[in-house]
This record gives C-alpha cells, sequence and structure tokens, in this order.
C-alpha cells in the first residue's frame, strides 16, 4: 500500500513545500496531451488512484476558506503516517502501512466540491430531515438483522459510482476497445462496462447497484452518464432513485486524468453539484481480488454480538426489577 502514497507525491504538495503549487496544477492543465489508441481515441488505460485526503465537502468549521496553505495540507498528510492509538476493548484495526488514504488534493482546495461556491451540498430540508431519522433509527436498531447493516458491511457495493475515496483500495484499472471502456474498481471487484457505442439506456424499471452507464467523448474528455440506480443503492452522499451521474475523464499528461463529476437529484438537492479530483497514475500497483461477500464471518459476528449485547441489557433489566 505505501507505494500508492509515493505514486502519488509526485502531484501533491511535497512535504518540504520543494514542489510549488503552481507546477503541480501546471502538470494537469494542459490542453496539449493527445496519446491516441490505435483507432483514434483518446487513450485513457492504465491504473489510476482516486486516493484523497480532501474531503467531499468543505468542513463547517472551515467557513469560507477555501484553500489550505502547504504547511496545513502537509500536517494532514502526517498525521496519516501514525500508528493509531489503542482504545480499551478495541479490537485494533491495520497499522498506518496498510492504509491508502492519498493526500491533499494539489489546488489545496479545501473541498473536492468545486460548485456550490461553498463546497458543501446543496442539501433540501427535507432531505436533512430524512438522514437525522435514518441515524437515529440506525442508533436504535444497529443489527436487528442483516439488512439493517450497510451495503459496504455486506460486501455488496463499497466506493460506489461516482466514487468517493475511503482508508484504501481507491483504485481503477481502465481499458478499452472501440466500442466499450470497461473500468476494474479494485474495492469490492466490479467491473464496470462502458458502452460507447450508440445503445439504448435500460427501462426504468431494470434498476442496478451501479446504475446503468453510457459514454461518448467529448474531444479528449471521455463522459460517462449514469442513471438507473437501485432503491437500495447507497452512495457516501445521499441519493435516491432518480440521481444521475455524469463523470468526466479528461486524460492531460501521462501520469494523471483530470477526473470530476457532477450529481443532479433535484428530490435530494436544491442544485447539482460537481466535484473535481485528479487521479494520478499507478505505475507498478497490483489489484488484487477484494475477497468480500455477503455471508462473511464479519457479518455473522456483528448480528451475534448485537444478540449478546440484546441480552445482557434484557437480563440486567430483569435484575432491576
Amino acid at each position: 500500500m505505501k507505494r500508492i502514497l509515493f505514486a502519488v507525491c509526485a502531484i501533491a504538495i511535497a512535504v518540504t513545500g520543494t514542489i510549488s503549487i503552481t507546477m503541480a496544477i501546471a502538470q494537469v492543465d494542459s490542453d496539449e496531451y493527445n496519446k491516441l489508441t490505435p483507432w483514434g481515441d483518446p487513450d485513457i488505460m492504465g491504473k489510476w488512484s482516486y486516493a484523497s485526503l480532501t474531503p467531499l465537502q468543505r468542513p463547517q468549521r472551515l467557513e469560507n476558506k477555501k484553500f489550505y496553505t502547504e504547511e496545513e495540507a502537509a500536517e494532514i498528510y502526517a498525521r496519516t503516517q501514525t500508528e493509531p492509538t489503542d482504545r480499551p476493548g478495541d479490537v485494533g484495526s491495520y497499522n498506518f502501512e496498510w492504509f491508502d488514504r492519498g493526500e491533499v488534493s494539489s489546488d489545496l482546495r479545501t473541498s473536492l466540491i468545486v460548485e456550490p461556491a461553498d463546497g458543501r451540498l446543496p442539501l433540501r430540508p427535507e432531505t436533512i430531515a430524512k438522514q437525522q431519522a435514518a441515524a437515529a433509527y440506525a442508533r436504535e436498531h444497529p443489527a436487528d438483522s442483516w439488512l439493517d447493516r450497510t451495503n459496504w458491511d455486506r460486501c455488496i457495493t463499497y466506493h460506489g459510482v461516482p466514487p468517493i475515496s475511503t482508508g484504501y483500495n481507491n483504485s481503477y484499472q481502465i481499458v478499452q476497445n472501440e466500442n466499450y471502456v470497461a473500468i476494474v474498481v479494485e474495492m469490492i471487484h466490479d467491473v464496470r462496462i462502458i458502452p460507447i457505442t450508440e445503445k439504448p439506456t435500460l427501462n426504468d424499471n431494470i434498476r442496478q447497484w451501479n446504475g446503468d452507464s453510457r459514454g461518448y467523448w467529448d474531444g479528449n474528455t471521455l463522459v460517462v452518464e449514469t442513471t438507473n440506480f437501485s432503491d437500495k443503492t447507497v452512495h457516501r452522499y445521499p441519493s435516491s432513485r432518480g440521481t444521475k451521474a455524469i463523470e468526466r475523464f479528461t486524460r492531460v499528461a501521462d501520469d494523471m486524468i483530470d477526473y470530476q463529476f457532477t450529481i443532479e437529484d433535484p428530490d435530494v438537492y436544491t442544485s447539482s453539484w460537481t466535484a473535481v479530483r485528479p487521479m494520478p497514475r499507478l505505475d507498478d500497483y497490483t489489484l488484487f481480488e477484494y475477497a468480500c461477500h455477503e455471508g462473511n464471518y464479519a457479518m455473522t459476528y456483528i448480528l451475534r454480538g448485537e444478540r449478546i449485547a440484546e441480552q445482557r441489557a434484557a437480563n440486567s433489566g430483569s435484575e432491576n426489577d
């Protein structure tokens, strides 16, 4: 996992400050890069990282602060390079060498969201109310059954479409031919098959965990529009069955894809919103199978542990009667 962090260093702010922000932006702000496939389409093939320490939303405590300083970005990264503190009764987690959290984006923005300008999700009031109700239910019913656990607990989906990075396995492998672009997703090992030719979208009554994607070339940019998400799809941001995602992949250097996505969902948001995240190439990275399945031991133990906690609470209540 460590080699991913070093790969990202080439486009992120160096801890020593020797790589200037001007140089970092210039690397991804070029219309001159034009590597083509043998059949003439822009070549976006390779392994790419979407790991980022920049949060999707600007933290509320930062208010109108749009950019970190280089020192702040270095400090955020440094905090990820220390071992976590053990807590009493905690079984622990991976050490920091395992994780692949990336770094703060090279443009030093305090959020991946660039529109709206405040860097925040433009949530409808009713969306916030639904979030609060769902959180209250989850606190009271953490594991009545496996259906109370998240899709990522259940090994169904993880980073989602479009992806929001987490602690590790934040990588894509992209291959393409004249008619399709295929994206191998490391986490949960999905493969997104995206038709580039004229092909009708699925009927509205056909829904999929990662939606139904269709792509086309807009100059050097691959534009991918995804709809038909399942009613059971859970993104790492509020969404609904009516969510539409528009992704844009533009290879701007041999080792960089400029990636951005826009989410449209009038039932959830007051307006559309757009996030930007550079994706550096991972030259020597190997994608291994993420052997996660819905009936794994973790789910068994989660449910068993909750039944034990319920029995203890019942026994405690009967003793107090």
